[in-house]
């Protein structure tokens, strides 16, 4: 298993992002991606953000970016796992080296909002440490907010 960084207009990138939001939809009839909060290519380029790809062998099959904010918190955005490696700790690994990168350009909190539908997730964030706080936005497809602090 290879987590990297990979430029969110690679076809990687997009085959993940894809996956994520046709998930989602599948989960929540009501979701529609147009109308969530965005997070564009230049959002999750650096120096704005950056986005991690999971493959297995030449397979991708999770991602997850981050979006910075200056001295604000950094905002977590498309976690997602392929249903063929659930369980497997992908998306831990994921998760783990969004927090080092986030650590290493000087992030001290990190925040995300995720639907309800989202159970694996939802379970993840709080096994990682990732404590539910109040709206901190007005995503129209969030049900829970997290947030966590980074020593």
């Amino acid at each position: 298993m290879d987590v990297a960084p990979e430029d969110p207009a690679h076809p990687y990138a997009r085959w993940c992002i894809a996956a994520y939001f046709a998930e989602l939809a599948s989960r929540d009839d009501r979701f529609d991606p147009a109308a969530s909060l965005p997070a564009t290519d230049e959002d999750l380029r650096l120096p704005a953000g950056l986005l991690l790809v999971a493959r297995a062998g030449a397979e991708p099959v999770g991602c997850v970016a981050l979006r910075f904010h200056g001295d604000a918190p950094a905002e977590v955005k498309r976690m997602w796992v392929s249903t063929s490696v659930r369980g497997l700790g992908v998306g831990r690994r994921l998760l783990d080296e969004l927090e080092h990168q986030a650590r290493d350009a000087g992030v001290r909190t990190l925040r995300l909002e995720t639907n309800r539908t989202l159970v694996e997730a939802i379970g993840l964030y709080r096994s990682a440490a990732f404590v539910e706080v109040p709206a901190f936005n007005d995503e129209p497809f969030a049900h829970h907010w997290f947030e966590k602090q980074l020593l």
